[in-house]
């Protein structure tokens, strides 16, 4: 436990669900020594929680009789929300805040009535949120945490960053607002000293951040929900059109969510649309689905798919074997 107010509500949770409990066994459950238990004790009978206790075999420390702490009134629907919102910081922020996570969580079930105890274990049970991230998360953990600082401390960071387009990396000096995670990835949100502009970094993509003694202040004016919502509404956003073969329909129809508009023909094939700021990427995803996928338009990433195709096509003639 992180610090002596958590230990002292613990404290009080603990002898208010069981009395007569020995020494040894809160300062264990606490993880402290006797000596500073008692100076627990004499803690809660100044702000005017006495504790007395029992001497014999059968005795131990309770609070006074008829003390209770007031109860946390929250309705079955309440109490599952909170408890499943501490299992997704778990599970987006691992052990940044696993800690943490798993104190609140047992706070709220020592304060809970015996009715939404049992609701929300069963919501742990049977409502589970996993695979929330496309990277090994434990593996960000350490550049997640320094970001996490510089933006809590508003220092200007030093990046070592390779885009998705460019074959080298590129030095840059962020001040960086929010960390945001969308999509199964971890995102830096700020304003890029190299580009004068507001720049989204992917945190997997770093290949090394220090921060820097350069302080920064975030605009009065900066949201960043409007943020996200205006991001890409200034980036070029170009029309895709591609055909599934009828073999391969049925994959188009299982991805319906990828796509903005979906067309079933007679002879079985589909035609999907969908927009993108970049045809390198629809290029890629044109080309995952292999011969059952031809692209329709644009005429550009028409060019660039065939290109491609042949060049992967060379790479397995006799010649190049």
């Amino acid at each position: 436990m992180s610090n002596t107010a958590t230990r002292l509500i613990t404290l009080i949770m603990l002898l208010q669900r069981q009395p007569n409990q020995k020494a040894a066994g809160l300062a264990d459950e606490l993880g402290v020594s006797i000596r500073t238990l008692h100076r627990y004790f004499e803690m809660l009978d100044e702000m005017g929680i006495p504790i007395y206790a029992e001497r014999g075999p059968y005795g131990g420390f309770s609070l006074v009789r008829g003390y209770r702490m007031a109860p946390l009134v929250l309705s079955a629907e309440e109490a599952v929300a909170v408890a499943l919102g501490t299992g997704m910081v778990d599970e987006l922020w691992g052990q940044l805040y696993r800690e943490a996570a798993c104190g609140a969580l047992a706070k709220l079930e020592n304060l809970l009535p015996d009715e939404q105890r049992r609701e929300v274990a069963w919501a742990r049970r049977s409502l589970i949120a996993t695979g929330m991230h496309h990277g090994d998360l434990a593996a960000l953990a350490p550049m997640l945490e320094k970001l996490r600082r510089a933006v809590r401390e508003h220092r200007r960071v030093e990046l070592t960053y390779r885009g998705s387009n460019s074959p080298h990396p590129s030095r840059r000096e962020v001040d960086i607002y929010a960390l945001v995670h969308r999509w199964g990835w971890w995102y830096a949100i700020g304003y890029c000293r190299l580009r004068q502009a507001m720049r989204t970094f992917r945190v997997d993509r770093m290949e090394a951040a220090s921060l820097t003694e350069q302080v920064f202040q975030v605009p009065i004016d900066f949201d960043i929900q409007s943020y996200l919502a205006t991001e890409f509404k200034a980036q070029p956003n170009i029309q895709v059109r591609m055909q599934f073969a009828p073999q391969g329909a049925h994959i188009a129809k299982h991805s319906q969510a990828a796509w903005e508009a979906l067309e079933e023909y007679p002879d079985g094939s589909v035609v999907v649309t969908l927009t993108t700021p970049d045809l390198y990427w629809a290029a890629s995803s044109a080309l995952a689905y292999g011969p059952w996928v031809t692209v329709l338009e644009p005429e550009a990433l028409r060019c660039i798919v065939a290109e491609w195709a042949q060049a992967i096509a060379g790479q397995y003639t006799d010649e190049n074997n």
